[in-house]
């Protein structure tokens, strides 16, 4: 990476995953949905993260799993590495027939998959999940509605949280110190977020 402040892969990127997303909007609050990838990038750049793969992989995470973005139209525009971490990222919704996966075989695979996963793809993870454990808790603190939006119970999101937070802050192998830190220091955030949206389960 070079010391200038802009860089046209990100601004790729940016442009790419704003574009396959650009008829989506973020459950509850309606807002366009790139709001989320984007933000994951912030919370990357707030950490210390300074890849300009890494950011511009965190602007597409979504774009494979969630769009009609695929695998053959990123690699003709982005470098291997960040086709690779957006595939470590993505949730495989169907099977090898077509029909969609339950949610609970959903997660669990992909909990197996983060175990495996790059160190990067794991702190990308971990931007993602504190990106949504936020939004979640800043509508439930605004007085939306919540956990009737998931196809699952607030205590399986919960187990879900956990076990993903888990996988992805066990790094493989020994890292570079400032990268391990980081990773410890999303992980932290994002518990700290799963225990405070536990308290908040009815009943």
């Amino acid at each position: 990476m070079d010391n200038s402040l802009y860089s046209p892969l990100v601004e790729k990127a940016f442009r790419v995953a704003a574009d396959a997303h650009r008829t989506q909007t973020r459950k509850a609050s309606g807002l366009p949905y790139f709001q989320h990838p984007a933000s994951v990038a912030l919370v990357l750049a707030c950490c210390g993260f300074e890849d300009d793969e890494l950011f511009a992989a965190a602007a597409l995470h979504d774009t494979v799993e969630d769009t009609d973005c695929t695998v053959e139209s990123l690699t003709a525009e982005f470098p291997e590495a960040v086709v690779k971490l957006v595939l470590e990222c993505s949730e495989n919704k169907f099977d090898a027939s077509g029909e969609k996966i339950p949610w609970r075989v959903r997660k669990e695979n992909h909990i197996a998959v983060v175990g495996k996963a790059s160190p990067s793809a794991r702190a990308i993870v971990l931007a993602d999940k504190l990106h949504n454990l936020g939004s979640m808790i800043f509508d439930l603190e605004r007085g939306d509605e919540l956990w009737g939006r998931f196809n699952a119970s607030p205590e399986d999101v919960i187990w879900y949280h956990r076990e993903i937070v888990a996988a992805a802050a066990t790094l493989p192998e020994p890292a570079d110190a400032e990268f391990a830190g980081r990773i410890d220091r999303l992980a932290t955030e994002v518990t700290r977020l799963i225990d405070k949206l536990a308290l908040s389960i009815p009943g």
